[in-house]
């Protein structure tokens, strides 16, 4: 798309949600009557980025619970997050509060935040600030753990995550950025576009260097980010996902290369890096929104619509890597009767495409829960001492760890151990989408790449839109690595 040599106010919010303008109201599906309600909350400050406050705190929510501020996405508001995104459904499961700041046209046309103003990506001003004043209220408030604030939020409310990340890394334990931008990527409308369909050209020394700049005096603990974008994207390219990886790996001092690997479901390639401190999800063939899975399973979340898409529950993976599940600390927070860790975790054997696994068997303990790369793995718990995890790439290393639960609960995780699966890894590359065509990895119709083979729709044919694909076999090739 040609960018404008000047842009008016409202041309920006407007390129957001291009080819999705005319869902510029999010219904909120009906849910069962319940005694809590989403609840606007007014005089929580000075408000310099006049936003408005809204809440959901479960029934009976205990003094001390954890804290999630969600940000909307151009045209939604605070409403139809709530309803639609699933954060509903694990706050009232696990009990947390969910902070919802809001914004509307009179601040930017289709009521996006404003990510690319300097005025707004600053710490003490604007937006960063009243969203800031937020959680300061709801820790004094609603008694929320302020050890315990997390962040998560779509498109431009990602972008407005990752600024708050940046602004304010005292404040949050851990993020979300869904088919956002990075911190600072752009500064002003004019710049803005470029970010928003190409990829900038930047270090990942220099992106972290946007971040670190945005509080020079922070010396303590960084939070820890997943990024979550869907490979066919067309309104906020998949390469600000990588650039946003690059962004945090830096900060957090980890290698842009990731400790592991893994497959779930709707075609997400999850990516780890570190020790778990950086989540990459790739979700092949989605387009723009916040990902969701309608159902009533342990994963399922949230209702598909304008900007909702039906893949898979992101609400459900970030709450496990917040550590709003109960697990985490001795005896697993908010749950005292919890059993202790699990001891002597071991890796038994593995294959080409499985991992087994042993531990010491917990006194007490009723069942057992295994994570993968901070995910987990075991849809219902399992009552023996060891685990087969199969269905998994081949040369690739995956790190686990493993939960016991009984009566009081689900306690906390034990020490982390890493597998290597056997086998030869598979071709995987990562270019544009002009270039696989050029290369005989894909082929172009109608405008738009398809995958040699698998015939997976890839997005544009063009220089601009970047995709990873993965060889199976001889001329197949299918999204994701």
């Amino acid at each position: 798309m040609r960018r404008p040599a000047t842009a008016p106010p409202h041309r920006l919010a407007r390129a957001l949600t291009v080819a999705l303008v005319a869902a510029a109201t999010v219904l909120a599906v009906a849910t069962p009557a319940r005694a809590a309600t989403l609840t606007q909350i007014t005089g929580f400050g000075s408000n310099p980025g006049n936003l408005s406050m809204y809440a959901y705190r479960p029934d009976g929510l205990p003094t001390g619970a954890p804290l999630v501020v969600a940000l909307h996405g151009c045209t939604q508001n605070a409403a139809a997050y709530h309803a639609n995104s699933g954060w509903q459904k694990y706050a009232d499961q696990w009990g947390f509060a969910v902070v919802y700041p809001q914004t509307t046209s009179a601040n930017a046309a289709n009521a996006c935040f404003n990510w690319f103003l300097t005025g707004d990506t600053a710490r003490g001003q604007g937006e960063p600030l009243s969203i800031k004043q937020m959680v300061d209220h709801a820790v004094a408030n609603f008694g929320s753990d302020r050890a315990r604030v997390h962040v998560t939020g779509l498109s431009a409310g990602g972008a407005m995550a990752a600024t708050m990340l940046a602004t304010y890394p005292d404040v949050f334990a851990a993020g979300s950025v869904v088919a956002g931008i990075p911190y600072r990527c752009a500064t002003s409308q004019v710049n803005a576009y470029t970010c928003m369909y190409t990829a900038v050209a930047k270090t990942p020394r220099q992106w972290g260097d946007l971040v670190r700049a945005a509080h020079p005096g922070h010396t303590g603990a960084r939070p820890k980010v997943a990024i979550w974008h869907g490979q066919s994207d067309a309104v906020v390219v998949p390469a600000n996902g990588t650039a946003l990886r690059d962004q945090f790996t830096d900060v957090l001092g980890v290698p842009q290369t990731p400790t592991s690997t893994a497959t779930l479901p709707a075609g997400t390639t999850l990516e780890t890096y570190g020790a778990d401190q950086v989540r990459l999800y790739k979700v092949a063939g989605m387009g723009h929104g916040t990902p969701v899975d309608p159902g009533s399973g342990a994963d399922q979340c949230g209702t598909a619509g304008a900007y909702f898409l039906d893949t898979i529950c992101s609400a459900y993976r970030d709450a496990l890597f917040f550590g709003l599940d109960g697990g985490g600390g001795p005896g697993g927070p908010g749950n005292p009767g919890a059993p202790a860790a699990p001891t002597g975790l071991r890796v038994t054997g593995t294959t080409a495409a499985s991992v087994s696994l042993g531990w010491t068997a917990v006194a007490g303990a009723t069942g057992y829960h295994v994570y993968r790369g901070g995910t987990r793995v075991t849809a219902s718990p399992i009552s023996a001492s060891t685990y087969v995890d199969s269905g998994l790439a081949a040369a690739t290393t995956y790190t686990y760890a493993v939960s016991a639960l009984n009566a009081g609960g689900e306690g906390a995780r034990s020490a982390p151990v890493s597998a290597t699966t056997g086998g030869t890894a598979p071709v995987c590359v990562t270019a544009s989408n002009y270039a696989h065509v050029q290369a005989g990895r894909a082929y172009h119709s109608g405008g738009y790449a398809y995958a040699l083979g698998s015939a997976q729709r890839m997005g544009l044919y063009n220089t601009f839109h970047t995709t990873a694909l993965k060889q199976t076999a001889p001329q197949t090739w299918v999204i994701g690595c």
